[in-house]
C-alpha cells in the first residue's frame, strides 16, 4: 500500500468519481490512476468503487469506510510534513486562505499586509468563492483556512470559530429620497426595488428573515456575488443596495451614499474554519490572530483539543 494510491483514491472521490478529471488534477494519466486503485482494491480484498464498464458510478459501502480512513491517513501524512517544516524553517512556507469576495476585498487587505511584513518568505494564496466553495476547499485539504459568514457550519470536517460580528448598510445615489428618513423602517425599504447578495452569500439569510418576520415581500430585482457589483448597479439607478457595512468606502464610493440599517437586521458573524485534525504552523496561528485578535494560539488550540466531535 502506498500513499500515492490513497491520494488517487481520494482525488477520484473528490472529483465526483470522474477518473479523467482526477488524473488531470494529479497531473498524471487516467490509466495510471485506474491501475493503482485496482491494485489497492486487490491488496485490500474489497471493491472500493462500483463500475459500469470502465466508468466509476458509485462508492461501495466498504469503500466509504476506506475513503474515510484514507483521508485521515493523508491528513496525518501532511501533518508530519508540516511539523518537520515548522522546526526546520519556521518563517517560510505557504498559507492558502479560502474566502469570499467581501472578506478578500474589504477586510483582509490590511491583515495580509501586516502578515507579509512579519513573514515575508511565506507565500500567501487567496481562493475566492461562495461560502460552500470556501468550506469545501478546506474540508478537502486544498486550503488551510476558511473565512466566511455563511456555510461553514454545514461541513462536519471543519472546526468553526467565531471572529467578529457585523451588520449592514444600504447604498443609494446621492439624491435618493430614503436619505431624508431619520430612522428607516423595513416597510419603507420594501417599497423600493432592492439589489443585494445571492442567497448563499454574506448574511443574505438574515435579510430574508427580517422581512419575513414582518410579513413583507421585498422586491429583489437583482442579486450578485459581491458588493462591488451591487454598488455598480445601484449607481445605474436600478435599485437600493443592501450590503455589508464594511463594503462601503466613502472615499472610493463617491457616487453613492450609505445609511446604517443595523437596527433592521440581526448581526451576522464571520467565522474561520479549520479542518479537524489539521496541523497548523505558527504563522497560520498568527494570521488568524491578526484577523481576529481574540483568537490567540492558546484559544485555538484549546478549542481544537476540546472539540466534541473529535
Amino acid at each position: 500500500m502506498k500513499l500515492q494510491q490513497l491520494r488517487y483514491l481520494v482525488e477520484v472521490a473528490q472529483s465526483g468519481l470522474n477518473v479523467s478529471q482526477a488524473a488531470e488534477n494529479l497531473h498524471t494519466s487516467q490509466p495510471g490512476v485506474s491501475k493503482q486503485i485496482r491494485l489497492l482494491e486487490e491488496e485490500l480484498g474489497v471493491d472500493i468503487f462500483v463500475r459500469n464498464g470502465k466508468r466509476v458510478v458509485s462508492v461501495t459501502e466498504p469503500g466509504k469506510e476506506i475513503l474515510a480512513i484514507a483521508q485521515r491517513v493523508l491528513l496525518e501524512a501532511k501533518n508530519l510534513r508540516e511539523a518537520g517544516r515548522e522546526f526546520s524553517s519556521q518563517h517560510t512556507g505557504t498559507l492558502t486562505i479560502a474566502t469570499t469576495h467581501t472578506q478578500a476585498r474589504y477586510v483582509l487587505p490590511q491583515v495580509i499586509a501586516r502578515f507579509s511584513e512579519r513573514y515575508p518568505q511565506v507565500k500567501l494564496t487567496l481562493h475566492q468563492g461562495n461560502p460552500v466553495n470556501v468550506a469545501e476547499e478546506v474540508a478537502s485539504g486544498r486550503a488551510d483556512l476558511a473565512i466566511a459568514t455563511e456555510g461553514l457550519d454545514q461541513f462536519s470536517e471543519l472546526r468553526v470559530l467565531p471572529c467578529y460580528q457585523w451588520n449592514r448598510s444600504i447604498v443609494v445615489p446621492p439624491s435618493h429620497p430614503l436619505l431624508t428618513q431619520e430612522r428607516l423602517t423595513l416597510k419603507e425599504l420594501a417599497a423600493y426595488p432592492l439589489i443585494t447578495y445571492d442567497y448563499a452569500f454574506t448574511g443574505r439569510s438574515k435579510i430574508n428573515q427580517a422581512f419575513e418576520r414582518q410579513g413583507l415581500a421585498p422586491n429583489v430585482v437583482l442579486t450578485a456575488l459581491d458588493s462591488d457589483v451591487i454598488k455598480t448597479y445601484v449607481e445605474l439607478g436600478m435599485g437600493v443596495g443592501i450590503i455589508a457595512a464594511m463594503a462601503y468606502d466613502a472615499e472610493r464610493d463617491r457616487g453613492l451614499r450609505a445609511m446604517d440599517v443595523s437596527h433592521l437586521f440581526e448581526d451576522s458573524t464571520t467565522r474561520v474554519g479549520i479542518r479537524r485534525g489539521a496541523y497548523l504552523r505558527q504563522y497560520a496561528y498568527d494570521f488568524i490572530e491578526l484577523f481576529a485578535p481574540k483568537l490567540t494560539r492558546a484559544v485555538i488550540r484549546r478549542a481544537l483539543e476540546n472539540d466534541p466531535d473529535e
